[in-house]
């Protein structure tokens, strides 16, 4: 699944052809993707121009300038392709900018979704409302006030949207390694210091991650058709088996239905 990183890329890709521009065509080629697309899509988003593009926990945002926002979510194998020279069987959604841009949005298994949404009522938006604070703009104390008294493991914790939101599995697998903290502690248990040090790992994990585009796992790729190459990084997800840095070998059990990765080693 496109995690937060994957969607910040896809987002900094179209903004380069979309912001500032108007949509001139706007074509469903079908119905629906989880559900269904939204009747006055074509009407509300034709002739509109493109004022600025954003993110939302793994929510993509399109703003224009009739007060409207598109927000799509990648599922489990989205993913826009700009310029494309065929359409493909799994392009279900076609944007056409004045300059002749076309992007398409492709999505498989479609367990992605394309809402519209006034821009004043985002706030509100039922699967708004309900998110905790973006991974880049946490701090340790209020993670500490969320965890309060919880005694479900931290991992697991991390994945809730309503504490922090956006976070995915291989994201929070490789910060809590960097905290060296291991993900069956108790969410409540952990100190305020080594808080302090997963909110640190947490930042710098995100932001290494969009800065590889992402990590290119099964058929994710950014809007231009590049592969993110966090991957080629990871310390623990999706090692199994290998040597850990510290000398110790990774390991992997399921957690909540997904695989967690770590050291035991140096994780505690």
């Amino acid at each position: 699944m496109p995690e937060l990183p994957e969607v910040e890329t896809t987002v900094r890709g179209l903004a380069r052809v979309l912001e500032g521009r108007r949509i001139t065509s706007v074509e469903a080629r079908r119905a629906d993707l989880r559900r269904s697309f939204p009747k006055d899509l074509g009407q509300r988003l034709t002739g509109a121009k493109v004022t600025g593009l954003g993110r939302r926990a793994k929510y993509g945002l399109i703003h224009t300038d009739r007060d409207d926002t598109m927000i799509f979510h990648l599922g489990m194998s989205g993913s826009w392709r700009i310029n494309r020279s065929e359409l493909e069987k799994h392009d279900h959604l076609l944007l056409e900018t004045e300059e002749g841009t076309r992007l398409a949005l492709n999505d498989p298994r479609r367990f992605g979704s394309v809402d519209l949404v006034p821009t004043g009522e985002l706030d509100e938006w039922p699967a708004f409302a309900a998110l905790g604070p973006e991974p880049l703009e946490l701090e340790a104390r209020d993670v500490k006030r969320r965890l309060a008294g919880r005694s479900a493991a931290i991992k697991l914790l991390l994945l809730d949207q309503g504490i922090v939101a956006g976070l995915g599995n291989i994201y929070v697998c490789e910060a809590l390694y960097r905290a060296g903290i291991h993900p069956k502690r108790a969410g409540g248990s952990v100190s305020l210091a080594r808080l302090e040090r997963l909110v640190a790992a947490i930042r710098e994990v995100i932001d290494e991650a969009i800065e590889a585009g992402g990590s290119t796992l099964r058929d994710f790729a950014s809007p231009d058709g590049e592969l993110g190459y966090f991957s080629k990084t990871f310390a623990v997800y999706d090692r199994e088996g290998q040597p850990c840095g510290c000398g110790g070998t990774v390991k992997r059990f399921v957690q909540g239905g997904r695989s967690t990765f770590y050291c035991p080693a140096c994780q505690r």
